[in-house]
């Protein structure tokens, strides 16, 4: 990627993180600022500002009528994928990962970033676009927000080899702990798409991750897109059986996809995006 494109990847990151921002102090279905007044306040140009709202268009956040304007979309609906009850194994991915550098440099945290991360507006962090890659195909693109203070000495030979968790643990003293991640069904952008090798609208999957180290700190924003022809998630549940206290919940509550005592307690459930169910007695 030569250096127009990548400070593309950048602009467009900036004005998503703006809209977005924005969109925190409406309400859905209120109207946001007209394309060229966003244009006009940050200084970009139409195609890069429509790049960005087509990417949040296409993850449900924004909602363009014709001739009207854009609007907030209406709020999603929210479920847990497992309840206290239990305990979610995520297998690691198969294939072998690399990363490929688009984008690497020291920039303000900005509001939203910087509320994610609990900094000032003002405090640097290290803002990462990579490509990431299974077997030398392109599967996603990833955005990540780490502060600064952190991670002083990173290097871009870290960022493209081994595991990133591990070069924050072995070199830079960052132990991470804990993370909170989503994932949402959406499409590639133009932008995206001619990254990632894949047409226009194609489907993906949106992650989004805060991760905290040993001390409850927040060390990490991510978001990505993954590709949806090419990558599926398999979540391992291993379903114990209930203390006296959470046999009433157990009997009231199930797994998305999954009806009430479908498998008796002690097995272990496998389920993959594809809908495929399996009991591993």
């Amino acid at each position: 990627m030569n250096a127009d494109e990548s400070g593309t990847v950048l602009e467009r990151e900036r004005v998503r993180d703006h809209i977005l921002e924005l969109m925190e102090s409406l309400n859905p279905g209120d109207a946001i600022p007209s394309e060229r007044s966003l244009c006009a306040d940050l200084h970009v140009s139409r195609p890069t500002l429509r790049a960005a709202v087509d990417e949040l268009v296409a993850a449900g956040l924004l909602v363009r009528e014709h001739g009207r304007g854009m609007f907030v979309a209406p709020e999603k609906i929210t479920q847990e994928l497992v309840s206290d009850h239990r305990t979610m194994v995520v297998p690691r991915a198969s294939g072998a990962w690399t990363s490929r550098l688009l984008e690497f440099t020291t920039i303000a945290a900005g509001a939203r970033v910087g509320r994610e991360l609990h900094l000032s507006p003002a405090a640097d962090i290290v803002y990462v676009a990579r490509l990431r890659l299974v077997d030398g195909v392109p599967i996603a693109i990833e955005h990540l927000h780490i502060p600064a203070s952190l991670v002083p000495t990173l290097t871009a030979q870290e960022l493209e080899t081994g595991d990133l968790y591990e070069h924050l643990h072995d070199r830079h003293g960052v132990r991470v702990s804990e993370a909170v991640q989503t994932i949402e069904p959406t499409v590639v952008s133009q932008a995206e798409a001619k990254i990632l090798g894949v047409p226009h609208l194609s489907p993906a999957l949106l992650f989004e991750r805060l991760t905290s180290d040993t001390n409850g700190r927040a060390v990490e924003y991510v978001h990505s897109i993954y590709r949806g022809d090419r990558y599926r998630i398999v979540t391992r549940l291993t379903l114990g059986g209930p203390s006296a206290g959470d046999e009433q919940a157990t009997r009231t509550e199930s797994i998305p996809g999954i009806p009430p005592g479908a498998f008796p307690q002690q097995e272990a459930v496998v389920l993959t995006a594809q809908g495929d169910v399996h009991a591993d007695r």
